[in-house]
């Protein structure tokens, strides 16, 4: 059970850490530039369409379908099974609001005058921390007694 926490872990810090990479390189490329997309655009309208269209069906569906896979997750017998359909769950999880997160913020640095993007930005990294790996999170997610380790 350690290592898949450890696992689904190791994704999670790589989209935050993608997060801030994304944030940083969009800052330096722009700081300096008054260049950017018109947000009025057919592009510009567009982008920020698909990216808060995105955000507002990946999060329920992210967080709703994997707690509804955790209940079919519950009946399984075999328990590496259980922790193998568990593990790959929590990372398409975090992969759906993860991918929101990211184009967020680059489709922000794209625009540069647009604050709905940092409003999901800010959504997505906020139903992100909900997801946070932890032994103790599997144990009550799947109902496994502590005496099953």
């Amino acid at each position: 059970m350690e290592k898949i926490v450890k696992r689904i872990g190791l994704v999670y810090y790589m989209i935050y850490t993608s997060t801030i990479l994304s944030t940083v390189v969009g800052y330096l490329l722009t700081m300096n530039s008054d260049e950017h997309l018109d947000s009025k655009s057919e592009l510009g309208i567009a982008l920020k369409s698909i990216i808060i269209l995105y955000t507002l069906i990946s999060l329920p569906l992210a967080l709703g379908g994997f707690f509804r896979m955790t209940k079919k997750w519950i009946a399984i017998e075999d328990e590496t099974e259980k922790f193998n359909q568990y593990k790959k769950g929590a990372i398409i999880r975090l992969s759906l609001i993860g991918t929101g997160l990211i184009a967020s913020i680059i489709v922000f640095y794209l625009f540069r005058t647009d604050i709905s993007l940092i409003y999901c930005a800010g959504i997505s990294a906020i139903a992100l921390l909900f997801c946070k790996p932890s032994e103790a999170k599997m144990i009550n997610e799947l109902h496994l007694d502590k005496s099953e380790e």
